[in-house]
Parts: structure tokens; C-alpha cells; sequence
């Protein structure tokens, strides 16, 4: 079978997909546990990038920041939680095509493939329809994180890093101190600490995510 079932196409278009080969969109819905010879991870490469375009021209035409708020918003709004928030609130999850095995260990919740499903189906857009519709398409999907203001303050890590500076105490460091569940969805535990003030800790669905939440425990914990 090459296709899509009745139900995932009409999700698609319905999300407002334009779906012309089936089995491209079957291909960016399939995880890696299928063991098929076609999978999303091609896709996501390629969608990582329009996703990142289309943000970054959205913030460069309706803003006159400069660079460094432009890179804090766009990494906020392209990051892995806020991808896979965008496939929650679309209803993505239930379309992914992915092992049993792979579903119990709670793939279809985890942040990392559904935000890399997320941009699979981004990158499928683009390869069929072109680059303007795969940009309309985020807009479409991405604005309320663009109108929320998301990004605008700064990354906590940043703000940890600064804060620790300012007070003249040592470079906050960073260390995972547990990894659990299965790879593709994995958690990891990190402390945050520096010297001569305390610690705090965060557990995430990656590496990221855990230092950037115990950075902010951290800070209102301590700043």
C-alpha cells in the first residue's frame, strides 16, 4: 500500500495540506519503527528549513528589532515544543504511522516526533506545491504563537548566564543527571548550578528542554 487512509487525507486537506502524491504524504506520516523504506526524516530536514524561512521573513517584515530579538523570537517559535504544540492543536498525533511497540512507549506524545512530523508534512508542502503555499501554510498554523508575542523575552538560559555575570559568580553549569524511556521518547533530567548560590532541576523530552526549564527554575528559585 502506497496511499493514505480516507480519514488521514481528509485530515489533511481539511488542515489545508494540498496533497497530489499520496505516497510522499504517507512517507513524512511514517516513523522510523515501520521499518519502511520511506520514512519522515528526509522531509523533516527539509521542512526544518521552510519552517525557519517562513518565520524568519514573517519577523523581518513586521518588526524593526534588531537581529539579536529577531534570533531570540525565531528560536522560540521554531523550537521543538512549539512545533509539536502545533501538531497537538491540528490533531496530528492520531495520523502518525508508527509501531506498536513504539506507541506504547508513548511515541505519538512526545515532543520530538511530533514536532519532526510536524515539519515532515511542512517539508511535503513545499515539495509539491512550492515555496509560497508552504508559507502560507505556517502562517496559517503558526500565527497564534507569531501574535502571542512568543519569544520576546529572553531565553532563560541567556537570562541565567547574564544574571550570573551580573552578580559576579561563576558560569552557571550544566549537567544531565538521568536519561530514561526508550529513544524516541526519551526524558532527561538536568541540574543547574552555581557555585557558591544553589541548584535546581528539570526534566524535559530533550536535552534542550531540560537545561532551558531548570535554567528558569533556577532563576525563580534564586534572581
Amino acid at each position: 500500500m502506497t496511499g493514505l487512509s480516507p480519514e488521514t487525507l481528509a485530515w489533511l486537506e481539511t488542515t489545508g495540506f494540498t496533497v497530489k502524491d499520496e505516497a510522499l504524504w504517507r512517507a513524512a506520516l511514517t516513523h522510523g519503527s515501520m521499518g519502511e523504506k520511506k520514512d519522515y526524516e528526509r522531509l523533516e530536514f527539509l521542512g526544518d528549513r521552510v519552517l525557519g524561512l517562513s518565520i524568519a521573513q514573517w519577523l523581518f517584515d513586521r518588526s524593526e528589532a534588531p537581529e539579536g530579538k529577531l534570533a531570540q523570537r525565531l528560536n522560540a517559535i521554531v523550537s521543538r515544543e512549539m512545533c509539536a504544540g502545533v501538531a497537538r492543536g491540528i490533531g496530528l498525533a492520531e495520523h502518525i504511522r508508527i509501531s506498536k511497540q513504539a506507541r506504547a512507549d508513548g511515541g505519538r506524545d512526545s515532543d520530538n516526533i511530533l514536532g519532526d512530523v510536524m515539519e515532515s508534512l511542512l517539508g511535503a508542502q513545499f515539495v509539491e506545491n512550492g515555496f509560497e503555499e508552504a508559507r502560507k501554510l505556517v502562517h496559517l498554523l503558526w500565527r497564534p504563537a507569531l501574535e502571542s508575542g512568543a519569544g520576546e523575552r529572553k531565553h532563560p538560559k541567556s537570562a541565567l548566564q547574564e544574571w550570573a555575570a551580573g552578580n559576579r559568580r561563576a558560569p552557571p553549569e550544566y549537567e544531565v543527571i538521568d536519561r530514561s524511556g526508550p529513544d524516541h521518547a526519551a526524558q532527561f533530567t538536568v541540574r543547574v548550578k552555581v557555585h557558591k548560590v544553589g541548584e535546581a532541576e528539570a526534566t524535559a523530552g530533550s536535552k534542550g528542554e531540560a537545561e532551558k526549564a531548570a535554567a528558569a527554575a533556577f532563576m525563580e528559585k534564586y534572581a
